[in-house]
């Protein structure tokens, strides 16, 4: 097991841990939560041995081996396959001292020796090394014909998986894993995820993203006011204990707060009568001694909107017959041809709706969000958008495009150089940009207060139409949630690409992938596109896709085929769950719409309720409150239109359901 004994640590002037006390059992899957900056990779180093505590005792067996994911990939010329099975680095020792003896003249000793590492190396599954290492790099999305390459051709990205693969290669009692999901796709992710199910030893993983610790823990740590609080359960469950915790911990202060109340009254009133006097002492005594409660404080809540598009052109863009890819061309420049990527794409977009694009890595997806986006043209076909449209795009690279000598006022007055630059410091600062950060340069920043930069300029764009390919990368939990919660209110039309399943079920209403070439309607939640992932990519099923082509409007329809005169009994209930799958998908949309409908409609009836609430209040209508008033006003005539609005909406959608 790992013990952490008073351990204590520090980062420069910064207190890190203090007198931490924690126990972790083997085979524990853990997955360690926290701020940033609260020490999460701090706490890695010390496992790994690269950072020692400056109090306390770390201790597990002596004899665990210990797997990481290095930081650093060299430019090597040496091919993908090898790099990955590099990570055995047992396997790889035996090969090298097998080799240096079948390099020495024969002898009996050699002889002997040379056969005991052949037994080695058959315990350590040499045999089997290279389809085990193929089968690592398949799943983590890179094909046969990758695993040749060499490493240096590869882009940072690929190489952290790279990395990735040889953790995972390196037979390992304690596997350290830090963020491994940034740098995968969703058909990835869901790879990994099966592989840590049944990994034998005792994982620790850091991870922002909340359904993948679902998935894999069973054990969360939480770095919290330099300690570490140890909860059974996965993330879910440390959210349902910490929420009920803070409960306890709020009713516990507010107890010992009145029970404080009545000591110093008691004290305040008789301390001076001497009949009192002795009595008045000991509740002194009692206050000195009562130990001040703390209430459990969680993080300050970060969240923002997007407001409210300035047009709405419906449909916002139309794709007919499109081929998507790229032009070739020689180093010269010359066109040498064309690559189609997605092909035959009859395609358009409606006012509100909320797509999640799927497909396995390389399919096309960021080739699709590209087009649409106007980065690349179509190399055939016609592409239509209509009167009005505003595109705000976030592309997987987004934080790369932001001129890191610059601040984050520069970027935003970049492009809105007529607007007042308090106004622009307000909303940057309602962004987390306060102060000094406004106008420092963002070189220093981490890549989630990056991202948020990047988000902050679409949102200021009041865009209709919502390209995001990979958000959440580099985002912590936190600002994950935050950009949900804005997703899920967003009046405009969103397509996503994302890795981040929580915020795809949270924020969409249909789905489409991206599959052999063509774009498809996917008449299914994310659980299937998981059962149908594993079937194509580990080769126990079919490619064909669970879509119903018929149910989509946007997409190229088959033509329906005619229904046989008569029908038996087995084929009619067969035709009746057919009809049944229809109907539900027909249904999940609307539920989805009324399920956001009725979020909105209880935020607007809680800021209506503050509203009057103010208004309630007799000093609101003197002369000195004119202005505040007349906003108040303002604002609840807004809230009052905007319920009615959201109320007829949601009446119309139940309407459709009960049509259905």
């Amino acid at each position: 097991m790992i013990r952490f004994q008073q351990v204590s640590l520090m980062r420069g002037i910064k207190p890190l841990l203090e007198n931490v006390d924690v126990t972790l059992n083997p085979g524990d899957k853990i997955g360690l939560i926290g701020a940033n900056g609260a020490g999460k990779s701090s706490l890695f180093g010390l496992l790994r041995g690269e950072l020692h505590a400056d109090q306390g005792e770390i201790d597990y067996p002596a004899k665990w081996r210990v797997a990481y994911v290095a930081q650093e990939t060299p430019a090597l010329d040496r091919a993908a396959l090898d790099y990955a099975i590099d990570g055995d680095i047992t396997l790889r020792k035996l090969e090298a001292e097998l080799a240096a003896l079948e390099a020495q003249p024969a002898t009996s000793e050699n002889g002997i020796a040379i056969g005991n590492l052949y037994g080695a190396l058959a315990d350590a599954d040499a045999y089997t090394v290279n389809s085990r290492g193929e089968q690592l790099l398949l799943g983590l999305g890179f094909t046969l014909e990758q695993m040749q390459q060499p490493v240096a051709s590869f882009s940072g990205g690929w190489r952290m998986r790279l990395n990735l693969a040889q953790a995972l290669m390196c037979p390992s009692d304690l596997l350290l894993l830090d963020e491994p999901t940034n740098h995968l796709d969703l058909d990835a992710i869901i790879w990994l995820e099966d592989w840590l199910k049944r990994y034998a030893g005792t994982l620790l993983i850091i991870s922002h993203d909340r359904d993948f610790l679902d998935e894999v823990v069973n054990v969360i740590v939480h770095i919290d006011e330099r300690k570490l609080k140890r909860y059974s359960g996965n993330y879910s469950g440390f959210e349902r204990q910490r929420a009920a915790q803070m409960i306890l911990a709020q009713g516990a202060m507010e107890k010992q707060n009145r029970q404080r109340a009545h000591l110093e009254s008691f004290v305040n009133r008789f301390k001076a009568q001497a009949s009192k006097a002795r009595q008045a002492q000991s509740r002194m005594k009692a206050l000195e001694k009562m130990a001040e409660l703390a209430p459990l404080r969680a993080a300050a809540a970060f969240s923002f909107e997007f407001r409210e598009p300035l047009n709405a052109p419906n449909p916002l863009l139309v794709m007919e017959d499109v081929n998507a890819g790229y032009q070739l061309k020689d180093e010269h420049g010359h066109q040498t041809g064309e690559k189609i990527i997605v092909n035959n794409i009859n395609f358009s977009l409606q006012i509100g709706q909320r797509i999640g694009l799927l497909g396995v890595n390389g399919a096309g997806k960021s080739t699709l969000i590209k087009t649409i986006a106007g980065d690349i043209n179509p190399v055939t076909g016609t592409f239509t958008t209509g009167k009005g449209l505003t595109i705000g795009y976030f592309a997987q690279h987004q934080v790369e495009m932001l001129r890191h000598d610059e601040s984050p006022l520069w970027h935003l007055a970049k492009i809105a150089p007529t607007v007042r630059e308090q106004e622009l410091r307000n909303f940057l600062g309602s962004f987390n940009f306060p102060g000094q950060m406004v106008t420092s340069s963002i070189a220093p920043f981490s890549g989630g207060e990056k991202a948020r930069l990047a988000l902050a300029l679409i949102v200021w764009q009041r865009p209709n139409l919502l390209l995001l390919d990979e958000p959440t990368n580099h985002l912590d939990l936190e600002t994950r949630e935050a950009l949900t919660d804005a997703l899920a209110q967003f009046e405009g039309t969103l397509v996503v690409v994302s890795h981040d399943r929580h915020l795809l079920r949270a924020t969409t209403d249909q789905f489409i992938i991206v599959a052999n070439g063509k774009l498809q309607p996917f008449d299914g939640d994310l659980d299937d596109y998981k059962d149908w992932l594993f079937q194509t990519k580990l080769g126990k099923g079919t490619d064909v896709l669970p879509v119903h082509k018929d149910t989509s409007e946007d997409l190229p329809k088959v033509a329906p085929v005619a229904a046989a005169p008569t029908v038996d009994k087995r084929d009619q209930k067969r035709l009746d769950a057919e009809q049944r799958q229809k109907t539900a998908a027909l249904r999940k949309p609307i539920e989805n719409k009324i399920k956001r409908l009725e979020e909105q409609i209880a935020k607007r009836n809680e800021q209506k309720s503050q509203i009057d609430a103010q208004l309630a209040e007799p000093g609101i209508y003197d002369a000195a409150s004119k202005a505040k008033l007349k906003t108040l006003l303002t604002d609840q005539t807004f809230y009052t239109k905007d319920l009615t609005q959201l109320e007829a909406e949601w009446l119309e959608q139940q309407e459709e359901l009960e049509k259905l």
